[in-house]
């Protein structure tokens, strides 16, 4: 069964008559592929006289791009956006949106104009999660003729729309600056996506649950563990931060320093992630600083990072924001003290046992890490007897061994 021929008279997509476009078969749905979607279609390219220079439907391969990135001639990137799945139709290219007055020999001539006869088959959404594993996918359903985009900490008024299997679990307006976004309730993938819109957009997000509300879900809206959920997002308007980078050194110091009284303040709330966030902004800051300025308030950021992620159980990353201390303040008791915490949690015992007992010789009156060697000592020493008395019934075995 052939495809019903649409009667329908070409669409001039360019706006000066540049590129036209006429659909033999209509597709499905409401979506459109967005810019940074990947596409995948089938296309035959013909001069104006009939003549074939490239077919991907003889070489039966599909031709994928990144929409809108471009890397296609101009009339593939303005066509496929407005194809829907499944559907079919002619381009026709003048010069200037194909392959201009130098062609593309020994196929294309100069200054030609070109016909494209193509077929969307699929796409995937535009992956804009950190470690692109598919967490966060964009659709946009709304584009904007904006350039600038927000910036880490930036303050942006959104519209709102979460859904669960289709289910509408919240529909809001609300303002936060990026960075603490947790404290309006907005989850992380939302955040983070949102450094990618720019002003009046409005795009359909998929997030996984590390980028939603995780292995806990959310029993207030009702949202099961582990559940993938959408948002539809419109950034009503921003007011982007100050780039660190602008700032004179005194203005970098005064930033910095707001930065780590707000991590402190969330710190006291139990919001270790945004506290942790704004450690980051304050440490940022400082790579403007006089050295000598800059390394009081380091030592304290770092300090408040490990507590963080003690808080949080990611003994790594403790140990990680203590070393940086330790490079800048060799005496730093805390830093020693919660460095051997981490020790003890990663199992590294003759290293804590090491770090409490340069605690000792700071502060030789601290009760903690006096506790901390004791404690330490029992257990190097018990492991120390389990050993011996693994290797003694290995030994007797391959004793008994020989003597059989």
């Amino acid at each position: 069964m052939t495809d019903p021929v649409i009667e329908e008279t070409e669409i001039d997509i360019s706006g000066d008559g540049g590129v036209k476009k006429k659909i033999l078969k209509e597709g499905e749905g409401e979506e459109f592929p967005s810019k940074g979607c990947r596409v995948s279609l089938h296309y035959t390219g013909t001069l104006l006289d009939g003549t074939q220079f490239d077919s991907s439907v003889e070489r039966n391969v599909p031709f994928e791009f990144e929409l809108g990135r471009e890397s296609v001639i101009k009339a593939f990137d303005m066509g496929v956006a407005t194809m829907r799945k499944g559907e079919k139709c002619i381009l026709t290219c003048a010069p200037e949106y194909a392959y201009g007055a130098a062609g593309s020999r020994p196929n294309i001539p100069p200054n030609a104009t070109l016909k494209f006869e193509l077929e969307m088959l699929s796409w995937e959404l535009e992956d804009l999660s950190p470690e692109r594993n598919k967490g966060i996918l964009r659709c946009i359903l709304k584009a904007s003729d904006k350039k600038r985009t927000p910036n880490e900490f930036a303050h942006v008024h959104v519209h709102l729309i979460g859904k669960h299997e289709g289910r509408v679990f919240e529909e809001r307006e609300v303002k936060f600056n990026l960075g603490e976004g947790a404290t309006a309730d907005v989850v992380p993938g939302v955040e983070i996506a949102l450094e990618k819109f720019h002003q009046y957009e409005t795009s359909r997000l998929i997030l996984k649950p590390e980028f939603a509300f995780g292995a806990e879900g959310n029993e207030k809206l009702c949202i099961p563990p582990n559940a993938t959920v959408e948002y539809t997002v419109t950034l009503r308007e921003f007011e982007r931060a100050q780039d660190t980078w602008k700032m004179d050194p005194a203005e970098s110091l005064e930033q910095a320093r707001f930065f780590k009284e707000k991590g402190a303040k969330y710190i006291k709330e139990e919001k270790y992630q945004v506290a942790i966030k704004m450690f980051k902004l304050s440490n940022d800051c400082l790579s403007n600083c006089n050295e000598d300025a800059a390394n009081t308030l380091k030592t304290a950021v770092f300090l408040n990072k490990a507590l963080c992620y003690q808080k949080l159980g990611e003994p790594y990353e403790v140990k990680q924001a203590c070393d940086t201390v330790l490079e800048i303040d060799s005496k730093s008791v805390k830093a020693y003290y919660r460095r051997g915490l981490a020790h003890v949690a990663l199992g590294y015992l003759e290293k804590a046992l090491e770090d409490f007992k340069e605690v000792q010789q700071l502060e030789p009156t601290n009760k903690a890490a006096q506790n901390q060697i004791v404690l330490l000592k029992q257990k190097l020493k018990e492991a120390t007897e389990k050993e011996r008395k693994i290797y003694a019934n290995m030994f007797a075995k391959f004793a008994d061994a020989d003597k059989q």
